[in-house]
């Protein structure tokens, strides 16, 4: 048997952690510079946001998870008797996946019988979220620890995000508006297109207006499916929002509504997620979005 991990970045509501019997190490959000809380345990996303909406000049940030941490989770689960196959945000992204591992180097000893495999999703948020739910069903299904770790491998790089945000200040002060480069960042009304694909941030336009960028998103995840000649349903879905859970249903809906024009056929389901503060930071507190990956099978 084994267990799967992942850290705060999957961005997964609590019911479905607790459906899959996984484990999630969190992040730390700190807001003033000293005060470190973890995500989800001393302070919950939406209270988050809340800061973020109620003090725009104050620019919180995140730290990953320790080796501590990690140690502190992995020990009780080879205890039992059980391997680990933990999946970490994109390293281009945050250094939780070196925490996981030197804790992974630190138990091998204690633990010579059991299997330990850290692996570099090479994504975040939501997406990560779909890719540990994708390794989840792949458990519950029998694939045995090695077919597991094989497949989490080969479907990781089909992964996508298409998003935008409220403004650029976030992106400026987080040093990602490095990625969007070339459009006039504070602009009046001009929103940014951007996907994420193999752990970095690419520019894809830009919009005037927010009801306009999400209708472009929306397009670009259809065109990415016909351009590549791709069968959406292969694949899994998920609206990613930040403070406003019900731009996230309305967006959820236009965007199941456009894949159905486009697509007769498609009948998948579209999980809707609050993306986290690990991302939050970088976004500020409207991201929204969609996240793509292909199913295990």
């Amino acid at each position: 048997m084994y267990q799967i991990v992942t850290d705060g970045s999957c961005d997964l509501d609590q019911s479905i952690v607790d459906h899959y019997a996984m484990s999630v190490v969190p992040f730390y959000i700190t807001k003033d510079g000293k005060t470190h809380q973890k995500e989800k345990v001393d302070i919950e996303v939406e209270e988050f946001y809340q800061f973020m909406v109620d003090h725009k000049d104050i620019f919180p940030k995140t730290s990953m998870p320790s080796v501590e941490d990690y140690i502190d989770v992995f020990t009780p689960i080879l205890k039992s008797g059980e391997d680990i196959i933990c999946i970490c945000i994109t390293t281009k992204f945050s250094g939780s996946y070196n925490s996981a591992n030197t804790a992974k180097q630190m138990l091998e000893d204690e633990f010579p019988q059991r299997k330990m495999t850290v692996i570099d999703a090479t994504v975040n948020t939501v997406l990560q979220g779909l890719l540990v739910i994708e390794a989840c069903e792949m458990k519950k299904a029998n694939y045995t620890y090695d077919e597991t770790i094989t497949r989490i491998e080969e479907i990781k790089s089909t992964g996508r995000i298409f998003f935008t945000v409220g403004n650029f200040e976030y992106l400026i002060h987080g040093g990602r508006i490095g990625k969007v480069a070339g459009v006039a960042a504070k602009t009046l009304g001009i929103k940014p297109l951007i996907v994420l694909r193999d752990g970095e941030i690419f520019a894809s336009g830009v919009t005037r207006g927010r009801e306009k960028s999400k209708r472009k998103i929306i397009e670009n995840t259809i065109k990415h499916f016909h351009e590549n000649h791709l069968d959406p349903s292969t694949y899994a879905f998920c609206v990613g929002y930040g403070y406003d859970k019900q731009e996230g249903e309305k967006f959820k809906e236009d965007l199941l509504i456009s894949l159905k024009e486009a697509f007769p056929h498609f009948d998948e389901p579209i999980l809707l997620q609050q993306i986290g503060a690990t991302i939050g930071v970088h976004t500020g507190p409207y991201p929204i979005g969609v996240g793509i990956i292909q199913k295990y099978k």
